[in-house]
């Protein structure tokens, strides 16, 4: 019987193959916008707060950084994962709170947070141009 079970089982999961539940999918873009946010986020964040601070020439310097249309659109990907794990850290405090636990809560807060993370990026992002 052991053998049976043994040979059904698969030899390789294929991770894009498997489909996850939409609040799954939430939970691993907060984990993967975390992880982003923080490198290569934070010493970008840094290195453009040293050219800010150093002299008026760097500051001159990056401001035609950021005025270059290329790096206005290039900004909209960390502003996505700024704005996207912001909202599913909210989201992810209210589940320990044991708020919206039960699925049908879940699915409509993990829909709630990927509208949230597009309109909030797409209106800062207007902004900016």
């Amino acid at each position: 019987m052991e053998a049976k079970l043994h040979n059904k089982r698969p030899k390789h999961l294929n991770l894009i193959k498997i489909r996850q539940p939409l609040p799954a999918v939430v939970s691993i873009l907060h984990r993967i916008s975390g992880v982003l946010l923080f490198f290569p986020g934070i010493p970008l964040l840094l290195c453009g707060l040293q050219m800010l601070l150093q002299s008026p020439e760097s500051f001159g310097i990056l401001q035609g950084y950021l005025h270059h249309p290329m790096i206005k659109l290039m900004a909209l990907l960390p502003l996505w994962f700024f704005v996207h794990h912001l909202c599913a850290g909210i989201r992810h405090l209210f589940l320990d709170l044991h708020i919206g636990v039960a699925l049908p809560q879940a699915r409509a807060s993990s829909k709630l947070v990927f509208v949230a993370g597009f309109v909030l990026t797409v209106m800062v992002g207007l902004m900016l141009w």
